[in-house]
């Protein structure tokens, strides 16, 4: 009888854990803040630019690592990197702070389109590593919203 009620916990605990691993959800793209060029070059400038998200699991997560080509108006704009441990709390809005490094002979040649354009498609795509409790996973993100430009 004990015996039998050994295996019954063992396979209770070990259900609850297999059902508390499930895969977490994608993180929701909410809006990009505070968009400032840091420094400009011919060749190259940076650009640092707040990005919202929203994490809708019921637990938090761990975000190693970031990693994205950035496009506007499906024109190649440049690369972010993020390799800083984050701590994201469940069911929450969270702030990603991301400088990108600007390939500015690909947006002078292409600049007279995207000046005359009211708004513009930015589109990220690219993966993060998340992780709880040692335990990570990369997982891959394509994120497009719609910016409108404030030029003129």
């Amino acid at each position: 009888m004990i015996a039998l009620k050994t295996k019954l916990l063992f396979i209770t605990l070990g259900l609850l854990v297999f059902i508390s691993c499930s895969k977490p959800k994608e993180f929701e793209y909410r809006d990009i803040k505070n968009i400032k060029i840091n420094t400009i070059g011919f060749n190259q400038s940076k650009l640092t630019f707040d990005l919202v998200y929203y994490n809708p699991n019921n637990f938090g997560l761990n975000l190693y690592k970031a990693n994205s080509d950035l496009y506007i108006d499906d024109l190649y704009f440049g690369k972010f990197q993020l390799d800083t441990l984050m701590r994201i709390n469940k069911a929450t809005e969270f702030i990603l702070p991301l400088s990108i490094d600007v390939d500015m002979k690909n947006l002078l040649k292409n600049s007279v389109k995207l000046m005359f354009n009211q708004e513009v498609n930015i589109r990220a795509k690219g993966t993060v590593k998340i992780g709880k409790s040692g335990i990570s996973t990369n997982l891959p993100f394509n994120y497009t919203t719609k910016k409108s430009l404030a030029i003129f």
